[in-house]
């Protein structure tokens, strides 16, 4: 009999939801202090999950979910950024 592979799963932080890690994009604080969007998972840094939608991004963003995983004050300029990244632009 075949060994079943377990699939990792992560919660996205804007809907709160439980997903597989390959459905949902990394957001990650580098020791360095910048965040950024994660696309292969691979960045060194604390991570936080988000859903490949705009609008958990925004979800997050207002319940300040991204800044309670990172433990730091996150600028509205970054916001915007991932938002354009994942192709939604910054229209707020």
């Amino acid at each position: 009999m075949p060994k079943v592979r377990r699939i990792p799963q992560r919660q996205c932080v804007g809907c709160r939801e439980m997903k597989d890690k390959k459905a949902l994009i990394r957001v990650v604080k580098s020791p360095e202090g910048v965040i950024s969007l994660d696309e292969k998972g691979r960045m060194p840094g604390r991570g936080a999950y988000v859903c490949p939608d705009v609008e958990c991004l925004r979800r997050a963003r207002k319940s300040r979910a991204l800044e309670r995983a990172f433990e730091t004050q996150i600028p509205p300029e970054v916001y915007d950024t991932m938002e354009r990244q994942l192709g939604g632009g910054a229209d707020e």
